[in-house]
């Protein structure tokens, strides 16, 4: 068989497996790490909610088997979901390092760019214009009007 073992991608360090939960282990679990009281909801909360649903006759005591078994199956669903997640993100950057480099390769080294241009000068920083001359480039503003009844007595005529 080549290729990756089942527990090279695992994110549980071999020598910690034996301390987790046993619902963990149980479900063989390698990217999602519930801990204690998360496992203990997970199935012992189930049954407990299968059980009073049962007993409020809503659902049948099929309930009390099924609903722990469904969650355990909806918990392992999303430690795959996980290990695809977590094996795409992986190739993601060979697979944008590969997409650069295919880019860059026609235009690297093609371009000449001249150093300077005859009669342009160019700048480091971009020149301050002082406010005065901003406003003489916009034109004639519009004639003042009175502030209130009497005005300002420089608006008067």
């Amino acid at each position: 068989m080549t290729g990756t073992t089942r527990t090279a991608w695992s994110t549980v360090p071999s020598e910690e497996e034996r301390y987790r939960p046993l619902y963990a282990r149980a479900l063989g679990l390698r990217f999602v790490n519930p801990g204690g009281v998360l496992c203990f909801l997970f199935f012992e909360g189930a049954v407990a909610l299968a059980a009073l649903l049962a007993l409020a006759e809503l659902v049948s005591w099929w309930t009390v088997v099924v609903l722990p078994v469904a969650v355990a199956a909806m918990v392992k669903l999303n430690d795959v979901v996980a290990e695809w997640v977590v094996r795409s993100a992986a190739l993601v950057p060979e697979q944008e390092r590969d997409r650069f480099r295919r880019q860059m390769e026609p235009v690297v080294g093609r371009a000449r760019v001249p150093r300077t241009v005859p009669g342009v000068v160019v700048a480091t920083e971009p020149q301050r214009v002082p406010a005065w001359q901003r406003r003489q480039a916009q034109g004639p503003s519009e004639p003042r009007r009175p502030a209130g009844p009497g005005g300002h007595p420089a608006d008067r005529p």
